[in-house]
């Protein structure tokens, strides 16, 4: 007997509309609220209607094209060594032999570390008079630096804390992906004659390229959301080389008492993430069914 169309849609459908208004609600209250002054701590009876004044606002900022700036080259060298390091991490590990489970549970505890917690790690490492790492550069002969004060050296800081954090992520990601490839796919390339090169590059990673768009897609977002580790390391400094678009949009609402254009910022950041998450999975096309 046939399932009838609709029993799928009647088990699915309230979970779907849950998660479509928990999804919908906050980006339109945030636009909504771009849509007036308001300052925390104030009635709401006193917000003032001013339009699209602070949508103009933003988009007039420099500071939030620099943020924006800083928070794509952020994202872009973060994501692409977390994705090249979680890789031949995995392709590391991936044959089962002694030690490979220490190693496997080390590498994922940066991850599973609060970010407030790695953050203030992070910032007693580079410290320029007691922190681990000049420690390392005197032992080798070199100038110890002045990491959390020279505007170069402090986005390699909060870049480097990152990484360490979140490489885990796509490890993760990746040693469950390879050990999904079928194993007789392997075994007739072996027996074929093809390398380890060619065995990877054109069997093992192409078969697990919809997770690797996948994991590429979530890191673009966690990066551009990312907040706590750099607040705590460097507070956007010096000056403002580090400031992220979100630690702006942070500044604004509960700094500048400008929740109205804090919330215009947040819709513009909401639309490059999208933008972005669309192209990645225009470009990989992971959803697509197998030919």
């Amino acid at each position: 007997m046939r399932t009838p169309s609709w029993i799928p849609v009647f088990y699915v459908g309230p979970a779907a509309l849950i998660m479509v208004a928990a999804c919908l609600y906050p980006v339109i209250s945030a636009f909504h609220l771009g849509l007036f002054d308001w300052s925390m701590g104030t009635p709401w009876s006193e917000a003032k209607w001013v339009g699209i004044d602070n949508f103009i606002s933003a988009f007039q900022q420099a500071r939030v094209w620099s943020s924006l700036w800083t928070t794509l080259i952020f994202a872009a060298v973060c994501v692409s060594a977390e994705m090249v390091l979680g890789i031949a991490l995995a392709l590391a590990l991936e044959k089962p032999v002694r030690g490979t489970a220490f190693f496997r549970t080390l590498f994922i505890l940066p991850m599973m570390i609060a970010p407030i917690a790695v953050g203030l790690a992070w910032r007693y490492m580079f410290d320029a008079q007691f922190g681990l790492i000049n420690a390392v550069l005197v032992v080798l002969n070199i100038p110890p630096q002045i990491w959390l004060a020279d505007p170069t050296l402090a986005f390699a800081a909060i870049v480097i804390a990152d990484i360490w954090q979140w490489t885990p992520f796509v490890f993760i990601m990746m040693v469950a992906a390879l050990a999904s490839v079928d194993g007789s796919v392997i075994e007739a390339s072996r027996i074929d004659g093809a390398n380890w090169f060619q065995m990877t590059f054109r069997i093992k990673l192409p078969m697990i390229m919809n997770v690797i768009a996948i994991t590429l897609m979530m890191r673009l977002i966690d990066a551009f959301r990312v907040l706590e580790v750099i607040y705590v390391l460097t507070f956007g400094g010096p000056g403002d080389s580090t400031e992220i678009l979100a630690l702006h949009i942070y500044k604004t609402a509960f700094i500048g008492q400008q929740l109205g254009v804090a919330a215009a910022i947040s819709v513009l950041l909401l639309i490059v993430v999208a933008l972005l998450s669309w192209c990645a999975l225009r470009l990989s096309n992971p959803l697509k069914n197998d030919r």
